[in-house]
């Protein structure tokens, strides 16, 4: 947590009373549980093209929510209006929800048992607040990458933009626990556009989203920035590369994944294999189940023995690190795959319930590992994805060393396209660049390429992963899931990581299938 303080115009906000008020009214209505959840989130976009702003929202989202149980079943309702007389209405009409639901609920709602917490506060940790920023500032920077990035001759187009988001969130319930929380996420980033002799193409930045401030632009504390600079001078001349590359040949090719790539591919493959809601069979309608099946859970052979993956909230600079999820659970961290082995999953208050033996053995009677989350004031929280990571070997490799193993390969850095079955096995994906490896050296890049596999065959070829030096944060502020569909942001960590033997596509041939 920063020393940074949780906005005082908020802390203004009847937010406390109007809690006390709908939780009593929850009460006096018999419901044996209830929450509140007040929310104010405020969310900027700037773009840039061509040394020209053209773009620049903000805009804020304000409301407070009252989810119970009653009956043993579910009830929930939102509201706008910033009185006692609206938090008395919200909270009976969640009631009464529940009283028609629970004709239609044939397994009661428990909830997973988890320490009160009274009147704590949690700041995301950043320097800067990117909102207090002047737009004018924040739109200068992305106009003048923009520029220099047209001073090539190879760049016909270039685009900026920076997304900033403050997440201010009050919870209560009627167990006592009492929690205010702020976060800040940032994602910056820019595009070179150009054509060549294969047709037209762009290299973006591979900076990821991150759970900073708008110290992760200018600088701050070391370690704080990235080296945008650096990157907007390298960038032209990887896309004239590009450009001229050859296509690939098809085939099947060992693979060193830098983490600006790996991230997506954990995302889709582990992070969201992992949840429980999908294992169990919910969310079947939206982007389907699972493979990494509950029965399966300390048997299936996810990877090799060098995958180890955890599922953490508390991870700093992380997109889905809180010190609170929105059931009041405190964040914690824990293991999904342990020396290659499913042993762990995504889990919110009323799943641990269900399977309490996930909690382990030292807290037999079940706990939620926080993964409860609500997109805006009027969402329903659901299980949403935590900061899912392949952990790195404490004494590995370098890339460079790992790109030295290889006779025949390509080494992959940054993300693009995907694609991935419902029940995330059956998979393939593109990134940024593909540099060819000839006996252990980068000999120039290839164009048109993608790497398929089933998620078991993929991470079963894992054969190494890099030490901490190379291990590096991924992420997006777009992860969808349920109906009505909600949006969540998220980070992967990951090392430089090698694959044995995985199939490579040729995109232009296969679109011609």
């Amino acid at each position: 947590m920063s020393g940074t303080r949780v906005d005082p115009s908020f802390l203004a906000l009847p937010h406390r009373h109007l809690g006390e008020v709908a939780l009593a009214r929850a009460g006096e209505l018999g419901a044996t549980h209830a929450d509140f959840r007040f929310e104010r989130v405020r969310y900027q976009h700037l773009a840039a093209r061509d040394g020209v702003l053209q773009a620049a929202d903000d805009t804020q989202d304000i409301g407070f929510a009252v989810r119970v149980v009653h009956h043993g079943a579910w009830g929930f309702a939102s509201g706008v209006v910033l009185t006692p007389q609206e938090a008395r209405s919200v909270a009976a009409r969640a009631v009464a929800v529940a009283e028609v639901a629970a004709t239609m609920t044939s397994t009661p709602v428990e909830l997973a048992p988890e320490p009160t917490y009274d009147d704590v506060t949690w700041v995301s940790d950043y320097e800067i607040d990117p909102l207090e920023v002047p737009t004018a500032e924040k739109a200068a920077v992305i106009v003048d990458w923009t520029r220099r990035l047209r001073e090539h001759p190879g760049v016909e187009h270039a685009s900026g933009f920076v997304l900033a988001v403050r997440e201010n969130k009050y919870y209560a319930d009627l167990h006592g626990t009492r929690t205010t929380q702020q976060r800040v996420r940032m994602q910056p980033g820019f595009e070179a556009m150009g054509t060549g002799a294969g047709g037209f193409d762009s290299m973006a930045s591979i900076a990821a989203a991150v759970g900073r401030g708008w110290e992760y632009v200018v600088g701050g504390s070391p370690g704080a920035a990235w080296d945008w600079d650096a990157e907007i001078a390298e960038v032209p001349g990887l896309l004239a590369e590009k450009l001229a590359a050859p296509s690939v040949e098809a085939g099947r090719y060992d693979l060193v994944i830098h983490p600006s790539n790996l991230w997506l591919t954990i995302h889709e493959s582990i992070g969201h294999a992992t949840e429980l809601d999908r294992a169990l069979g919910y969310e079947a309608n939206y982007a389907g189940t699972s493979f990494a099946t509950y029965d399966q859970l300390g048997s299936l052979r996810y990877g090799s023995s060098v995958m180890n993956v955890t599922g953490d909230r508390t991870t700093a600079h992380g997109l889905a690190s809180v010190g609170y999820d929105d059931e009041g659970v405190q964040a914690q961290s824990w293991d999904i795959v342990s020396d290659g082995v499913l042993v762990g999953y995504q889990l919110d208050r009323s799943m641990a319930a269900m399977k309490p033996e996930l909690a382990g053995p030292d807290r037999p009677s079940g706990r939620s590992n926080g993964c409860a989350y609500a997109d805006s004031p009027g969402h329903v929280p659901i299980q949403r994805m935590a900061n899912v990571s392949l952990q790195p070997d404490p004494d590995g490799p370098s890339t460079e060393d790992l790109v030295s193993r290889v006779e025949r390969g390509l080494y992959v850095v940054g993300d693009r396209s995907w694609s991935i079955d419902m029940q995330r096995f059956n998979f393939q994906f593109t990134g940024q660049r593909f540099h060819r490896i000839v006996d252990g050296e980068l000999a120039g890049q290839v164009r048109d390429v993608a790497y398929q596999a089933t998620t078991t065959d993929f991470w079963g070829s894992l054969e190494a992963v890099g030490g901490p030096q190379t291990w590096m944060l991924g992420g997006a502020f777009n992860c969808g899931k349920a109906q009505p569909g909600q949006v969540a942001s998220v980070s992967h960590g990951c090392p430089t990581s090698l694959f044995r033997d995985v199939r490579i596509l040729n995109t232009t041939e296969e679109a011609g299938h």
